[in-house]
């Protein structure tokens, strides 16, 4: 799949050139496509914001550089996700189904936001990453290409991502690793014992206990057997 991402600060997604995301990249499962905002400015000093009508603090991003540069991507029918702290909560579900488009346009704001004319002309979905507010959409962004790139077929092996936390409703289970001891702790016997039922219990009853504990939230609807 391909992401086109609308930014004014394109060298800020270098942190996906790295671990899974490059290896996904590198092996064709996703490309991305940065477009700056600010080729598209008309203005000659390529300024992409203005004060907002009405007054008020801050600046507001300029409907006509965006719009321009969404258009000179031509995926007309590719659904585009305006990062905003407003948006709908994004999740674990929202990957997957965000995962099966062939293209997905993210919306990189700023300031005190864009445009509504451009958000009500082009913007299939408002998404956000949480109740707080970042200083622009990029780190949101990358971690929306982050979290669907995982469910890309390909990108990750399909047994890991069905024990991944969310995947079946629950917090993953405690993971451990050699040393066997450490800090005077040691590894769950039932994890060495070697019996392959009583591990799969074990994992199902903490990840349980642990979403009870963590995200109580997610249990709603959920029977525990």
């Amino acid at each position: 799949m391909t992401f086109h991402v609308l930014t004014i600060f394109p060298e800020m997604f270098s942190a996906l050139e790295h671990s899974i995301i490059r290896r996904a990249k590198d092996a064709g499962f996703i490309s991305i496509n940065y477009v700056n905002i600010r080729d598209f400015s008309a203005d000659r000093h390529r300024r992409v914001d203005d004060y907002p009508y009405g007054g008020g603090a801050g600046m507001v991003m300029s409907a006509q550089p965006i719009f321009d540069a969404y258009a000179s991507i031509g995926a007309q029918n590719a659904r585009v996700c305006y990062l905003s702290p407003g948006g709908r909560v994004f999740d674990h579900a929202g990957a997957v189904q965000m995962a099966k488009e062939p293209e997905i346009i993210l919306l990189c704001g700023h300031y005190e936001g864009v445009d509504q004319r451009v958000i009500d002309a082009i913007v299939t979905d408002e998404i956000s990453i949480g109740d707080f507010v970042l200083s622009g959409g990029e780190i949101a962004a990358m971690a929306v290409i982050d979290a669907v790139s995982r469910q890309v077929a390909g990108v990750i092996k399909e047994g890991s991502l069905a024990q991944e936390s969310f995947s079946a409703g629950l917090l993953e289970y405690p993971q451990y690793t050699r040393p066997y001891e450490f800090l005077g702790r040691q590894v769950p016997e039932v994890l060495i014992s070697g019996h392959h039922e009583n591990i799969e219990k074990w994992r199902k009853e903490r990840a349980f206990e642990r979403t009870q504990k963590m995200r109580p939230d997610l249990l709603i609807g959920i029977n525990h057997e």
